[in-house]
């Protein structure tokens, strides 16, 4: 048992090793926002320098973008749009951003119609509640909530730059990378052409997947087979390997979802969730020592057995709380569709009740042993009461 224990502690460090060393990671996920504002979803667009960032809420169908031009200056403009009709200028419903005479930064609406368009503020074919943009430090970000139709969310986009003089929007060149800057996006499913790589949005997933199976759902069943299969002198030892197989489990693989959080939080410097993280630390700092436990677990007749006892229990049960809050702030922090949480919770209602029943199951076969054990000849009739009647 103690070597099993130990090639456990060395795989679960050479796996938080590979998956904390440095990756290709895209450039956006380590770009911040005012007020800590965070998006689902972001892509590097291939051209200008540009950046995309956006969450669709689908209970609104509304999508609130962020789109980030960096390495420009005052004296240009910046706009990002969709196109329905294709990876084009001209049907191009676009959000405009630049820094007028005064010094302040203006963001509109304008429907690209032609191959000269004058730039000028018109509606656009969706609504858009929300505009604003920012220039700061040689970046321009334009900020919107775009209410797009459902046959709009798979579609073209296209972003441009060019100067202003005079505070008219003059025509930007047609060559190098002012012709590349094009491509294609899904608001729903994250995927964008005309990018550098991919979404973060899969490693965010896999996070909270890795972290719910391990700490939310292995943890506790383990806990679940420790206290009550022993009650059964026949499941004896049997009880005691399936509760390190589960717990072991669900420590390794915690442990990696453990890391892609670490690795999450590297890639997107001024990011914080401090109760999450803190949590996080405390858990794999706890899931360790468990771990750790076995090598110092004694005989049941040692005279330390019983401290030995009430240390693992305390940190089993602390973890196991713990898990689930942490589940529900990474809940409130990925925001996915309402159903998963709703799948979690009742998991954690199965897991409850099934507790709650054996429990009192296994009260029930305590006492009833107990008072076999106190009255064992009138139990079985060995005594020759009751023989006659």
């Amino acid at each position: 048992m103690e070597i099993k224990a130990w090639n456990l502690v060395l795989f679960s460090c050479l796996l938080l090793s590979l998956l904390a060393s440095p990756s290709s990671a895209q450039t956006c996920v380590s770009q911040t926002f005012p007020d800590n504002k965070q998006y689902v979803n972001c892509t590097d667009l291939r051209a200008l320098s540009s950046y995309l960032h956006w969450t669709y809420h689908q209970s609104n169908g509304t999508v609130e973008m962020a789109f980030r031009h960096t390495g420009t200056t005052s004296s240009r403009w910046s706009a990002w749009g969709i196109n329905p009709s294709g990876p084009s200028m001209v049907g191009t419903q676009a959000l405009v951003a630049f820094v007028n005479s005064s010094g302040v930064t203006q963001a509109f609406t304008t429907s690209i119609d032609s191959l000269f368009p004058t730039l000028q503020p018109t509606d656009l074919s969706f609504q858009v509640p929300s505009l604003s943009a920012t220039f700061e430090n040689d970046e321009m970000t334009i900020f919107g909530v775009l209410r797009i139709p459902e046959n709009m969310l798979s579609t073209s986009q296209v972003w441009q730059e060019g100067p202003v003089s005079n505070d008219q929007l003059q025509p930007h060149t047609t060559d190098g990378a002012n012709l590349q800057s094009r491509g294609s996006i899904n608001f729903l499913t994250g995927q964008s052409a005309g990018a550098s790589s991919d979404s973060r949005t899969r490693r965010r997933n896999v996070h909270g997947v890795l972290n719910t199976v391990s700490w939310g759902i292995l943890m506790p069943l383990g806990a679940i087979t420790a206290r009550y299969m022993k009650v059964f002198k026949s499941a004896d030892p049997a009880w005691f390997y399936l509760h390190v197989a589960c717990q072991s489990s669900a420590y390794v693989v915690g442990v990696a979802g453990w890391a892609t959080g670490i690795k999450l939080g590297s890639d997107s410097p001024g990011i914080t969730h401090n109760p999450h993280r803190t949590i996080g630390i405390i858990l794999f700092c706890f899931g360790t020592l468990q771990v750790f436990a076995l090598l110092l677990r004694p005989n049941k007749n040692h005279k330390y057995r019983l401290y030995w006892n009430i240390y693992h229990h305390t940190i089993g049960y602390s973890v196991i709380i713990l898990s689930i809050v942490n589940i529900f702030e990474g809940f409130d922090i990925l925001n996915p569709e309402d159903k998963w949480e709703r799948i979690y919770i009742g998991i954690l209602i199965f897991l409850g009740a099934m507790a709650t029943l054996l429990e009192a199951f296994t009260w029930y076969i305590v006492i009833r042993r107990k008072r076999t054990n106190k009255h064992p000849l009138s139990m079985n009739g060995a005594n020759g009461h009751g023989q006659g009647v």
